[in-house]
């Protein structure tokens, strides 16, 4: 077979990330050579595709559910803000300007070539590619300068499966509203609707189904029941949810504290700690949880300096400086790394200059204007394992005072040191270490032995974990949705005999 299908939301966190990632398991599961696209992103999860490219994390998952390895011409725009109403924008994985909501809009016309190239590169080499929309295509005000929605869609020919998220309530008025709200030529390619998150009685549903395909003359493709534990990797911090351990193993407990940015970034390195059974990881800006929880992150961050001053401004530097000083457990991650140090100096992100960090690290972080982008390896004497993972960063970490006691965590393949250790506090550059199952439980063992508790961590195989997640995707869609309609419209393309919905004739339903 041979097609194209784009998946738009009636808002953001509607499931559209989840639904594209179904259909490529479940497509891949069918023989199908799949890929994702997704044409502009806004999102601070980003990893390194190959080559060095940075894309956005819920492409680089849907390819995982494709069973390909990420590529850049996946998600060709990546927009990550870095502070209040200032974003850089990522075109063909690399980093290709610094600008404000309205500039961005300017841009729109040298970008869309580019998006067309990405997508057409992609259909040559796959039978389907299943692209995702943004935010919601109903967004009149943006409509005009469309790259990923009803643009994309009317430029590229494809058909749309709009998803609405019933758990949130109101998903009837989304979907008649997103149509109705769209002009005929763009409701042409809305070829079908998908409710998502429902649990319930499914007869008391039933009626609404019915008449939303009688109001619209487009038909429901199915239903798909609100998956409990169902853990993901998510696009953006709308995501985060409670965790949940339901793998046999291990024992003892330990608390997790996540210092919850403002513009907090791959906050996904947390979800493979979250996967382990006994702990608990939540989210917080509580002074209180920092002082009593096991293990303090201080995650990713796009904007270090305004989150190191927030941070300030909240008292919880206070609480982590009072916290090292009591040699509790810290991790900083990427730029939590940075705040944690001595010294940051940027001219680039936040262009603030030398600003003076926590000081509970001794190293000192100059930002440079090329983004460093790699996938890295090499070895942890602390954590007793080989280590990898991958950086995205302009800043610099560096010791300080070379003499000083602080350790580096890792030695690079290459002989480089890579981060630090001094005292209980850990710091490291590398996104996705904790992915890795031996350096992940020398960290909990080293954890619960700073705090004098009993815990062993389980022997779960976070990737193995990983794919079976995935694969409920996969069954998700091939036990709830008509799969047989869905083959049809990747094969046909958009359909040929779709009704306009009026606003003035929705307003009359």
């Amino acid at each position: 077979m041979k097609g194209a299908v784009l998946v738009a939301g009636t808002h953001s966190d509607a499931g559209k990330s989840l639904v594209t990632a179904g259909l490529c398991r479940w497509l891949k599961r069918r023989g199908v050579s799949v890929a994702p696209f997704k044409a502009q992103n806004m999102a601070l999860n980003s990893v390194v595709a190959r080559g060095g490219f940075e894309i956005g994390r819920a492409q680089a998952m849907q390819a995982a559910a494709a069973g390909i390895a990420p590529e850049v011409a996946m998600n060709p725009i990546l927009i990550k803000p870095s502070g209040d109403r200032h974003s850089q924008v990522i075109v063909m994985g690399k980093p290709y300007a610094d600008v404000g909501a309205t500039t961005y809009q300017g841009l729109k016309d040298e970008l869309r070539p580019i998006v067309a190239d990405a997508l057409n590169d992609l259909r040559t080499r796959y039978d389907v590619v299943v692209c995702e929309g943004a935010g919601s295509p109903a967004e009149i005000n943006l409509r005009a300068a469309d790259l990923t929605n009803m643009g994309l869609a009317r430029a590229a020919d494809l058909p749309v499966i709009l998803v609405g998220d019933i758990d949130r309530g109101g998903v009837f008025a989304s979907l008649l509203g997103t149509v109705a709200a769209l002009e005929p030529a763009d409701q042409r390619h809305i070829a079908g609707f998908v409710i998502n998150k429902f649990r319930g009685d499914a007869s008391i549903l039933a009626p609404g189904l019915e008449q939303i395909s009688a109001l619209t003359g487009r038909p429901m493709f199915g239903v798909l029941p609100f998956a409990e534990n169902l853990t993901i990797d998510a696009e953006d911090s709308l995501a985060i949810a409670a965790p949940r351990q339901d793998v046999d193993g291990g024992t003892g407990t330990l608390d997790v504290a996540v210092v919850r940015l403002r513009w907090m970034s791959n906050f996904t390195d947390l979800d493979a700690l979250a996967r382990e059974p006994g702990v608990r990881v939540r989210f917080t800006r509580s002074p209180v949880d920092i002082e009593r929880a096991d293990l303090v992150v201080v995650p990713g961050t796009k904007a270090t300096v305004q989150d190191l001053q927030r941070l300030r401004d909240d008292g919880l530097d206070l609480a982590l400086q009072q916290r090292a000083a009591t040699g509790d457990p810290i991790l900083g991650v990427c730029g939590g790394y940075q705040l944690l140090g001595e010294h940051i100096s940027d001219d680039v992100e936040s262009r603030a200059g030398a600003v003076a960090g926590l000081g509970i690290l001794p190293i000192t972080t100059p930002f440079e204007r090329d983004k460093v982008l790699a996938n890295v390896h090499g070895h942890s004497a602390f954590l007793q394992s080989a280590v990898g993972g991958y950086e995205i960063r302009h800043g610099r970490p560096r010791p300080t005072d070379p003499a000083s006691a602080a350790q580096p965590l890792i030695v690079r393949n290459d002989g480089e040191p890579e981060g630090c250790v001094a005292g209980a506090t850990i710091g490291t550059s590398w996104h996705g270490l904790l992915e890795h199952d031996e350096a992940r439980r020398a960290l909990l063992r080293w954890t619960a032995a700073q705090r004098g508790l009993p815990f062993v961590p389980a022997t779960i195989d976070f990737h193995a974990e990983r794919e079976r997640q995935l694969d409920r995707l996969g069954d998700l869609i091939e036990d709830h949705l008509d799969t047989a309609a869905l083959l049809e419209l990747i094969e046909r393309g958009v359909p040929t005999d779709l009704p306009d919905l009026l606003l003035e004739r929705a307003a009359t339903c």
